[in-house]
């Protein structure tokens, strides 16, 4: 008699996993020479879930670990996804920018020294029945069979995540600065595009309020952060089989920031802050270099996929399945502030704009990009789209 096996809410039982690793090396200012490798488990024990882990080790001795376990659901649960994600780092010459370390609206100060990072977050995340919800939870189910409209009760798919959150950061020498936030994080999602991985039209809107509930060693505080991007297909000819125009709006503000209690002021620590600067946000300066209590951020991105895809020939490149490449030119505005209102986040605008290639590389977008601002320049090798 054969073997009998249930699809119990949505789970498909005894998917078979595929696993490919790449790897990669670059030079960074905190680094110096990197090699690494990234490594992905597609359908890691059900077909929509994956498995990502990312390390590397550098020239300085220095060294990052990620690894994440994303989208599992439970049996009976088909409205739910859960997934748990780790970082570990410690960096022998880490550039920091304190803003604990200076007046109000000064300049945050730049030190150089050994810092050791880490966080672990869970997210559970629901899944509205409505719009593209309506199939139940699994990323992608019929993704792609319904026409783009802007009314989330027929399009898209709208989520709820709760995310606890444990985040430290402990700096040599300034041992005195908050060390850990920790906390809960719930986040409304509105994902409309036509495709997470290479947009072409559609577009996501996020609200986020992160929440630390203090301790006799922490003060408590909270983060609002809303983002809104969208997407425009400007139409293909010989040369690229699309053109898209990618727009996002970033706006965040801490509104505990000017309540003080006996234990001071309820702010979180720079690296749980409000900040701009890094892979995503501001990306010709360097990881949060701008801190503070509110901040805005303006992006467009001017995408494109060559018809030319000579990738799957070359060595290396040819041991893995890359159905696309893209290429981008990028431009950013936007600023920090210690107050909330429009003409603090608008004076003085930082920029930033740049260029680069992005693949999809099994499953998993990779980037690289080389942006420019007034102040210095970033190169940057990340995985996943800025927005």
């Amino acid at each position: 008699m054969p073997e009998q096996t249930d699809n119990i809410a949505g789970i498909t039982p005894n998917v078979n996993a595929d696993f490919a690793a790449v790897p990669f090396a670059f030079s960074s200012e905190s680094l110096g020479t990197a090699l690494g490798a990234a490594g992905v488990i597609k359908h890691a024990g059900q077909q929509q879930a994956s498995i990502l882990g990312i390390g590397l080790y550098s020239a300085n001795n220095s060294w990052v670990s990620y690894l994440g376990a994303h989208n599992y659901q439970l049996p009976e649960i088909d409205s739910w996804l859960f997934s748990i994600e780790t970082y570990q780092a410690q960096f022998k010459e880490g550039v920091y920018y304190l803003s604990e370390l200076v007046e109000p609206n000064q300049a945050a100060e730049k030190i150089v020294t050994l810092g050791d990072e880490s966080f672990t977050r869970l997210h559970a995340k629901y899944v509205l029945p409505w719009g593209r919800g309506r199939y139940g939870a699994v990323p992608n189910r019929n993704s792609l069979a319904d026409t783009i409209a802007w009314n989330p009760l027929s399009s898209g798919v709208t989520s709820i995540t709760f995310s606890p959150f444990i985040q430290q950061r402990e700096l040599e020498g300034y041992e005195n600065l908050p060390q850990k936030a920790q906390g809960l994080a719930a986040e409304l999602d509105w994902d409309n595009r036509d495709n997470g991985k290479n947009s072409t039209q559609g577009g996501q809107t996020t609200l986020k309020v992160s929440r630390d509930f203090g301790s006799a060693h922490r003060n408590s505080w909270t983060i609002w952060e809303f983002e809104q991007s969208a997407f425009y297909r400007i139409g293909s000819n010989d040369w690229f089989a699309n053109q898209v125009m990618a727009f996002n709006v970033y706006l965040a503000d801490t509104p505990t920031w000017n309540s003080q209690g006996d234990d001071g002021h309820h702010r979180p620590p720079t690296f749980a802050g409000v900040r701009l600067g890094g892979f995503d946000r501001l990306r010709a300066y360097a990881n949060k270099r701008f801190t503070g209590r509110s901040a805005v951020l303006y992006s467009a991105e001017y995408r494109i996929q060559p018809r030319w895809q000579p990738l799957q020939e070359w060595p290396v490149f040819n041991l893995y399945d890359i159905p696309w490449w893209q290429w981008v030119a990028f431009a950013e505005t936007g600023q920090v502030a210690d107050e909330f209102n429009a003409s603090a986040l608008h004076d003085d605008l930082k920029w930033s704009a740049g260029f680069g290639a992005r693949f999809e590389v099994e499953s998993v977008v990779v980037r690289a990009e080389l942006a420019f601002g007034s102040e210095d320049s970033q190169f940057w090798v990340m995985v996943n789209q800025p927005f």
